[in-house]
């Protein structure tokens, strides 16, 4: 059985910086839960964040891979440099998924951590980017698929592309 990496907060769990969750009601997540394939991760609490916490932002005009190379920070809205936190954590849920085989993420979206399809731009304003978050950066390296809240068909679909291909 392949097991799926989930951001802790799609599963209810009261993690995100603002102290809340974003549970998610979909029925790809509730049959991985009924299998016991979902492993969760919140890789800011891994890496030592507290909860609540400051929001945060890879700086404008950067990205997470800069992040990674130590050619950008994640900075919280107070301005405190928030980047080893960040990158620990990313490491840490690199880790779980490694321990397990894991090749499929699903992770918020937005997020400075878990985005896969876009960020927000360093400002403070609300403003989204494309881009990734620094744990979908360091997992995507290490050949996992990362998937958003919003793409639980396709992450869906990955699983079992993996799983009939055990099979051959």
């Amino acid at each position: 059985m392949h097991y799926v990496l989930v951001s802790s907060c799609l599963l209810g769990n009261p993690v995100r910086y603002d102290g809340r969750s974003v549970q998610q009601g979909d029925a790809v997540l509730d049959r991985w839960l009924q299998e016991g394939r979902v492993v969760a991760v919140c890789p800011e609490v891994a890496g030592g964040m507290p909860i609540p916490r400051p929001p945060a932002e890879i700086e404008p005009a950067k990205d997470a891979a800069a992040v990674l190379a130590g050619r950008a920070r994640v900075v919280a809205v107070t301005g405190d440099d928030v980047t080893q936190p960040f990158v620990r954590g990313a490491h840490e849920a690199l880790v779980a998924a490694q321990a397990r085989g894991i090749r499929i993420a699903v992770l918020k979206e937005g997020s400075p951590s878990c985005g896969s399809g876009y960020v927000y731009d360093g400002h403070f304003a609300g403003r989204r980017q494309p881009g990734v978050g620094v744990t979908a950066e360091l997992l995507r390296r290490a050949g996992l698929q990362v998937f958003s809240e919003k793409q639980w068909g396709e992450a869906a679909a990955c699983l079992a592309a993996l799983e009939a291909g055990d099979a051959d």
